[in-house]
């Protein structure tokens, strides 16, 4: 099985160039439908005039350049494990050979779960203003449609939502073409405007933008917190990586998606200088009349895909937090048996349509949420740089001065569009923070939670070698067939085991002492997959290892295993299961009501059979309480 990174057929890379397309680059390639039109005619609007115009699109133009195309395109992406990107398989490396205090591994991993949790928020708010900015179109056309853009939102919403169990792969085939369409048409359009004025390529001097700043001061200044809306698909590009590859994601920016961008709204911004009265919606009114319906179905086609970009990036992120053990088992469908990245998680997918319809009927129209929006992504960026500078100085190696050098100037960067952006925290921007720190609050519960619940097995887990020396004094009645234990301490004896042993007085001919591990790299080779150690008295510690982008098969990895007396037969394994009733008490841990919460999680996590792939009917579960 491939990776796409592994990709090298040509043919094949710009199939993959062109689903990327549908998937990758849908939320920033509809970002000219409402950017420009809030800096000048939004909630913070700066006065239309020729230096404001000028300013803005230099302003607009470098900061794609800057940020995506070089922090994102060229630095950030580099940072992969294996393939897979996100904030979550950054934080991974960043932590990689810790060699600093536990307070600075703390505070890079509570960055790295925080970083990603806020993207879940911006999740929910990148579909509801992509869809209602294209549809407001139709109010550009005629006003009839006026009480009807909210409604027409959510049922396209719903058909988004709903196709999502067929996987990314196959969405991005039928939408890489149609985004492409959008990409010739959006660049055709603008092309076709600054024809007309090619004064406004004078914007490509970024001396505009300075001169901009001197201009207007301190509302200037703030005015990047509605720049910033044309990069926000930033963060969502690199979680998606692992869905495509870095080559294929790259070829689509440079040669298709760039363009586009610049010549839209440099096409834009030429209209106004020409009609200073199409600030209320510039995109729709520089499209000839006759093919303004065309134009608005196009668009909403187009601001569709742009909603698949944060959806799959929930998804990789959802189950690279899962794996790593900082999130309960949800279930997992794999969508694609090429590539591995592509999945679907139907609890997040619902989620995140609830989320989306309610954000559509709170703020029903694109000015109101683009008044939110913004505040998650730019605390997103700028927890990337940081943990770029780490993973520069651990895994590269970099040499210091200029990682600090670069790190300066991103964070720089990061700091100037966050600062703006924070003013629209009671505009709405509260909306993906308070998500955010929610989803937060949860994985950080959950990760506490099993550290503490295995310190609590560990208290009451006797000696490994103790338990063996018992058995081997005092031989006990032995049954055919294979017991497999699963265990998370590879020196003590599973307490289900002792449990059963305890109160039976049997045990199998053969016993698997099974510890499950994740290693913080997507996937591992097959031949690395499994280690075997013979304890004696027909006793094996298995140690089962699986990447964080893979869903482990434990009947498909033990079928593979020999032990001395042959291989396993898989229609004579016994699993035994401990179903674990946690008791929250005042002892050192977490506060109680995180306890609580903790418990809640746990019933409400998906069941070891299935998230493991075992036969419910090889089964045996024992009850043990545990107080944390």
């Amino acid at each position: 099985m491939s990776t796409p990174q592994q990709t090298t057929n040509p043919s094949r890379g710009l199939l993959l160039s062109l689903a990327a397309l549908g998937i990758v680059f849908g939320d920033i390639g509809t970002s000219p439908l409402y950017a420009l039109k809030e800096c000048f005619h939004g909630t913070h609007g700066i006065p239309l005039n020729p230096g404001n115009i000028f300013g803005v699109l230099s302003l607009i133009t470098w900061s794609l350049i800057v940020v995506i195309s070089i922090k994102y395109i060229m630095y950030v992406m580099r940072a992969d494990n294996r393939g897979e990107g996100g904030v979550l398989a950054l934080m991974v490396l960043a932590m990689h050979r810790r060699r600093g205090s536990r307070k600075v591994s703390m505070t890079l991993l509570f960055a790295g779960l925080f970083g990603s949790a806020l993207i879940f928020g911006d999740g929910m708010i990148t579909p509801a203003i992509s869809v209602l900015s294209a549809v407001e179109g139709l109010d550009v056309a005629t006003p009839l449609f006026s009480n009807y853009i909210a409604p027409i939102t959510c049922a396209i919403l719903a058909v988004l939502f709903l196709n999502q169990k067929h996987g990314t792969g196959k969405i991005g085939y039928l939408f890489g073409p149609i985004i492409l369409l959008w990409f010739a048409v959006i660049g055709g359009l603008g092309l076709w405007s600054i024809t007309q004025t090619p004064a406004i390529l004078g914007a490509l001097n970024p001396i505009h933008a300075l001169s901009f700043f001197i201009r207007n001061g301190l509302p200037g200044f703030f005015i990047l917190g509605t720049i910033f809306l044309v990069v926000t698909g930033g963060e969502a590009l690199y979680a998606d990586m692992g869905h495509f590859g870095r080559k294929p994601i790259r070829l689509a920016w440079f040669s298709v998606v760039l363009p586009g961008l610049l010549l839209n709204y440099f096409g834009q911004c030429a209209l106004l200088l020409r009609d200073p009265s199409a600030v209320s919606h510039p995109f729709f009114k520089m499209i000839p009349e006759g093919a303004l319906y065309p134009m608005v179905g196009l668009a909403t086609l187009a601001s569709v895909i742009a909603s698949q970009a944060l959806i799959s990036g929930v998804f990789s992120l959802t189950n690279q937090a899962i794996q790593l053990g900082y999130f309960p088992r949800f279930s997992i469908r794999h969508t694609s048996a090429r590539e591995m990245g592509q999945i679907y998680i139907p609890i997040m997918n619902t989620l995140l349509f609830i989320s989306t319809v309610m954000l559509v009927f709170a703020f029903p129209s694109s000015g109101q949420l683009a008044a939110a929006y913004g505040v998650a992504v730019t605390m997103t960026m700028a927890i990337t740089t940081l943990l770029m500078y780490f993973v520069a100085k651990r895994r590269w190696r970099m040499n210091p001065m200029l990682n600090i050098a670069i790190t300066a100037i991103l964070l720089t960067i990061d700091i100037a569009f966050l600062v703006p952006n924070l003013t629209k925290i009671g505009h709405g921007g509260w909306v993906p923070l308070v998500v955010g720190g929610l989803i937060t609050l949860v994985m950080w519960t959950w990760y506490q939670g099993r550290n503490i619940l295995g310190e609590r097995l560990a208290e009451k887990t006797e000696s490994l070698s103790v338990f063996i020396h018992s058995i081997s004094k005092n031989p006990p009645f032995r049954v055919p067939g294979v017991g497999v234990y699963m265990t998370r301490d590879p020196h003590g004896t599973p307490p289900i085991l002792a449990h059963n042993f305890r109160h039976n007085q049997v045990l199998h001919e053969s016993l698997c002492l099974l510890i499950v591990e994740t290693d913080d790299v997507p996937n591992i080779a097959d031949s690395d997959r499994c280690e075997i150690e013979g304890l004696g008295n027909g006793i094996y510690r298995v140690m089962l290892r699986y990447g964080f982008m893979e869903t482990p098969d434990v009947p498909s990895a033990l079928a593979k295993i020999t032990l001395e007396d042959g291989p396993i037969d898989l229609d004579k394994i016994t699993y035994f299961l401990g179903r674990e009733t946690i008791v929250p008490t005042a002892r050192p841990g977490m506060a109680i009501w995180r306890e609580h919460l903790f418990v809640f999680l746990s019933k409400n996590a998906q069941r070891a059979t299935t998230f493991f792939n075992i036969p419910s009917d090889k089964v045996i579960e024992i009850g043990i309480q545990i107080e944390i």
